[in-house]
């Protein structure tokens, strides 16, 4: 997440944008449907004010209702983030093969804030180790400090 101007940037790449679209067509349609039938439902049962699945239905619909306007302004500021296939340098986007303090290499690619999954071999351009590999090349050795005061080497064995 950056701000250009004053406004906060949300860069992310064209697969994580699809995501968002799909998502937020997805509350908008299937899930709000259902939390209206689950309204109906409730209101149905007669007394709301000790009436648990009217509550439970209330709590949902402001989840639903608060991840579309967080999703919609997402979209509204997003910046897509162009592949760069020619560079060799990190950049949002590449997949790098990385070896931290001589483990076994790990390949990641390298996402905005809100894609970031490291479960799942994503790491934010805003983390620690996306900070210290942006910009650096194959066979750049990096190191950096973790918040701890623990050095931390990173061999960079491709770029891709």
């Amino acid at each position: 997440m950056e701000k250009k101007n004053n406004k906060q940037v949300y860069q992310i790449t064209q697969s994580g944008l699809d995501k968002l679209k799909t998502e937020l067509e997805h509350l908008k349609t299937t899930e709000r449907e259902k939390n209206l039938e689950a309204l109906k439902e409730a209101r149905a049962q007669g007394d709301l004010s000790e009436n648990a699945d009217y509550d439970a239905a209330r709590e949902q619909q402001a989840r639903i209702e608060s991840r579309i306007k967080e999703i919609e302004n997402i979209l509204k500021h997003a910046e897509i983030i162009r592949d760069d296939t020619k560079g060799n340098k990190i950049t949002i986007g590449k997949t790098v093969k990385l070896k931290v303090n001589g483990k076994e290499p790990v390949e990641y690619t390298v996402v905005g804030s809100l894609e970031a999954d490291p479960f799942n071999h994503k790491i934010s351009n805003e983390s620690p180790v996306g900070k210290a590999i942006i910009g650096h090349k194959k066979n750049d050795t990096v190191t950096y400090k973790t918040d701890t005061r623990r050095e931390i080497t990173i061999e960079i064995l491709d770029v891709k």
